[in-house]
C-alpha cells in the first residue's frame, strides 16, 4: 500500500507561541486517537520551525518540514534559507514550487527543478507541487500544464531520486478560493499524474509514488477525496490551522 500523507502547511500564519500551542493540541488529539499508517507532517513557518522541531521528539507521530528552500548549499542569498538548514532541524521534509511561490515569487519550473535537487542532496523528501490556474482549466489545457511542469521539475531525476519524491496535486483555481476540484477531477488528474510516472519510470514506481491533493482539502470533502483510488491524501492550508479540523482529517481515510 502506499504511504498515506497529510501535511499541514501553514504559510504565512502562526507566530513562536501559537505555533506552539497549535502542534501541542494537535498532538494531545492524536494520542487520544492515533492515526493509524498516516505520516501526519506539519510545515510551519521558519521562524517557529526549530521551537517546533524541539518539541516532536524521535518517535512521535508527528513529522514536520520546511515550507520552501533556496537552491544553493549556501551564500550571498539574504533572507533565504537552505534546504540543509531546515535538514539541520531535523526535518524530513520540504514543500517544494507551491503555486503561491509560483505566482507571487516568479518561480519556474528550472528553479522548482534545481531545489527539488537540493533537498534531495540535504536528505529532504520533497513536496512538490504542481497544478493549473483556472484559465487553463478552462481551455481544457490542464493536463498540457502539469506535464510541462512535471516533465521540467521532476523527470530529469533517477530512478532513485524519484522515489524520495511526493507530489501534491493543487488547481490554483482552489486554494484559498473555498473552490475545492470534484472527487472526479481529482480523481482524473491523480491518475493523469500517476499515468505519467508510469511512462516515465515504470508502474512500480508509479504504484509507489504518494500524490496527494493540495486544493481547499477540509473536515468536510477530505473523505470524499481520500477515497478515490490515486488521492494518497492531502496538503492542507487554512483547515491546518485549526487542531480539531485538521486532525478530523487525518482522520478522513478508509478503514484499510
Amino acid at each position: 500500500m502506499r504511504e498515506r500523507i497529510v501535511a499541514a502547511n501553514w504559510k504565512m500564519n502562526m507566530g513562536i507561541d501559537s505555533g506552539f500551542e497549535l502542534v501541542d493540541n494537535i498532538s494531545k488529539l492524536l494520542v487520544k486517537q492515533p492515526a493509524e499508517n498516516v505520516t501526519v507532517i506539519i510545515a510551519p513557518s521558519f521562524i517557529s520551525l526549530f521551537s517546533i522541531a524541539d518539541m516532536i521528539f524521535e518517535g512521535d507521530s508527528l513529522k514536520y518540514a520546511g515550507q520552501n528552500c533556496h537552491y544553493e548549499q549556501s551564500g550571498a542569498y539574504t533572507g533565504e534559507i537552505s534546504a540543509e538548514m531546515i535538514a539541520d532541524t531535523g526535518a524530513e521534509y520540504v514543500i517544494v514550487g507551491h503555486s503561491e511561490r509560483r505566482r507571487n515569487f516568479g518561480e519556474t519550473n528550472e528553479m522548482v527543478g534545481k531545489k527539488v535537487a537540493a533537498a534531495l542532496r540535504a536528505g529532504l523528501k520533497p513536496i512538490v507541487c504542481c497544478g493549473e490556474t483556472i484559465e487553463q482549466r478552462k481551455a481544457g489545457k490542464q493536463s498540457d500544464a502539469v506535464k510541462t511542469q512535471l516533465t521540467e521539475s521532476l523527470f530529469s531525476l533517477s530512478k532513485e531520486d524519484f522515489a524520495n519524491v511526493i507530489i501534491a496535486y493543487e488547481p490554483v483555481w482552489a486554494i484559498g478560493t473555498g473552490e475545492n476540484a470534484t472527487p472526479e477531477q481529482a480523481q482524473e488528474m491523480h491518475g493523469y499524474i500517476r499515468g505519467l510516472i508510469n511512462k516515465k519510470y515504470a508502474k512500480k514506481m508509479a504504484e509507489a509514488t504518494p500524490i496527494i491533493y493540495g486544493g481547499s482539502c477540509n473536515a468536510a470533502n477530505a473523505k470524499s477525496l481520500f477515497k478515490l483510488p490515486d488521492v494518497d491524501g492531502g496538503l492542507i492550508g487554512g483547515a491546518s490551522l485549526k487542531a480539531a479540523d485538521f486532525v478530523a482529517i487525518v482522520h478522513s481515510f478508509p478503514e484499510e
